[in-house]
């Protein structure tokens, strides 16, 4: 009798998408962990990022909470989706590729995504959908012809302990 293949394997997006989850594990955030992976138009992974403080900063001396001014995190971090434009070794690898993030980008995100030319954004939580970055974010995507859309695919769930 012949033996037939899995059936219940990853997709690409759940395979892709749990990378990103997987890379927002590395984020010492502790209220938002956000992951993103870059993938080209042949299914290869071309960068990963999450969100976290730039390269050499202490991540002891930088304020994680939601203060207002020089106490707000949001002054000091890069996040996940800019990480992983920062971590290609060549940036033009990445036109035409798609993005997998795990909360939709803001606007600040949304600009970086369109001038290295990915042409897809699959995003896992919009929470902050009504957010006026993430209004802006959408109005820029849309002007520049970028897709994006809510992933469908299983829950792709890493159990730490």
């Amino acid at each position: 009798m012949e033996e037939l293949h899995r059936t219940d394997n990853l997709s690409w997006d759940e395979y892709f998408m749990g990378i990103a989850k997987l890379s927002a594990l590395r984020s010492k955030d502790p209220s938002t962990t956000v992951g993103a992976c870059i993938v080209d138009p042949n299914h290869k992974v071309v960068s990963i990022g999450y969100n976290g403080m730039p390269r050499g900063v202490d991540d002891n001396r930088i304020p994680w909470g939601h203060g207002e001014g020089l106490a707000s995190k949001y002054l000091y971090v890069c996040h996940a989706e800019f990480n992983a434009i920062l971590n290609t070794r060549d940036g033009s690898a990445l036109n035409g590729c798609t993005i997998y993030v795990t909360l939709f980008p803001c606007n600040e995100c949304a600009k970086a995504i369109i001038q290295v030319g990915i042409k897809e954004v699959v995003f896992a939580d919009d929470k902050y959908h009504d957010t006026v970055s993430v209004q802006a974010s959408r109005r820029i995507l849309d002007m520049a012809g970028v897709k994006y859309r809510k992933y469908e695919g299983r829950v792709v769930d890493f159990h730490v302990e």
